[in-house]
């Protein structure tokens, strides 16, 4: 049985792999969203990540699409109290940035969409420059200390704005952000290897990268010539055009191979293995794409693979 992992500083223990919920509601529909949250809660999986924009972006949608697939699922299945669930607010089309009104508006749509009284936790998905921490780091706290949040993280954010947030939240005894989302994966390594990642260990932050599989490209079903039908395609095709991405590709080959494992494993517990690194996201559309995501937990890379890994993606 896999074990839980302690999100940074938070009373929350987290599987070692966070479900994505972008894809509910927008290429997988509710049954196939349903079954694909069944299959993760029955291998133990308990951390599923989603945003009240998801999937705004899709013709015909609001946003809320996945949050309100996830609310019925938690409602059918009557499992509130089994499953960490995580959300965003500030990029809802109606409920655009960090404002205090706008964030308590976000919070109370996304509380009734998930059919829930609190979420376990609260990011702020994008930074929003125009309003000062000293406004919303004391609405998230107040979001806390109302218990409809029960820790508070960040995404999309500068490691100055970050620390600012951080200084300002202890200055005052507030609560402070005890996670953060970047965008990393073995082709993306550079926005948050750096300052970002050293003001998150500085703090005792967890990450939980987004993009873990760069939209796909790192399940390795993204090959020169080859046609893939997926809505992700163009974005994951772009890593084969570059040399890191091909270095990238052949490494994670040679490294499952030698693991019986899948090239998805590989990308995931490589980022596993990093610093700060408490449990990387990916989504699955299908069932068929979840083994190879869950087997995370059950591989150990070893100093070589990890290097060999490094040297390709450097």
């Amino acid at each position: 049985m896999t074990s839980l992992r302690p999100l940074g500083s938070s009373d929350l223990n987290v599987f070692p792999l966070a479900l994505g919920g972008n894809v509910f509601g927008w290429t997988a529909d509710q049954a196939q969203s349903f079954a694909v949250l069944d299959a993760y809660t029955a291998a133990g999986g308990n951390f599923v990540d989603t945003a009240d924009t998801y999937s705004s972006w899709v013709p015909g949608n609001q946003g809320g699409e996945s949050e309100t697939v996830i609310g019925d699922w938690l409602a059918s299945r009557g499992n509130r109290a089994d499953v960490v669930i995580a959300t965003k607010a500030g990029a809802h089309p109606d409920f655009k940035g960090l404002a205090p009104a706008t964030l308590k508006g976000a919070l109370d749509q996304s509380l009734r969409r998930l059919r829930t009284d609190h979420v376990d936790l609260f990011y702020t998905h994008y930074d929003d420059p125009s309003v000062p921490v000293e406004e919303f780091v004391p609405v998230l706290d107040q979001f806390v200390k109302d218990g409809k949040v029960r820790a508070v993280a960040a995404s999309n954010i500068t490691p100055e704005r970050l620390q600012e947030a951080l200084d300002f939240a202890a200055r005052e005894g507030l609560t402070a952000y005890s996670a953060l989302q970047p965008h990393y994966n073995l082709v993306s390594r550079d926005t948050y290897e750096g300052e970002l990642r050293a003001t998150a260990e500085r703090a005792g932050l967890a990450a939980v990268p987004y993009y873990a599989l760069a939209s796909g490209f790192l399940t390795g079903k993204y090959r020169p010539g080859a046609k893939t039908d997926s809505a992700r395609a163009e974005g994951a095709g772009k890593h084969l055009e570059t040399e890191r991405g091909r270095r990238v590709l052949a490494a994670l080959d040679q490294v499952a191979e030698a693991h019986g494992a899948e090239p998805a494993t590989v990308a995931l517990a490589w980022l596993a293995a990093q610093p700060t690194v408490a449990a990387p996201i990916a989504s699955a559309r299908t069932v068929e794409q979840l083994p190879a995501l869950l087997a995370l937990g059950e591989l150990t890379l070893t100093d070589a693979d990890l290097a060999a890994l490094n040297a390709a993606s450097a």
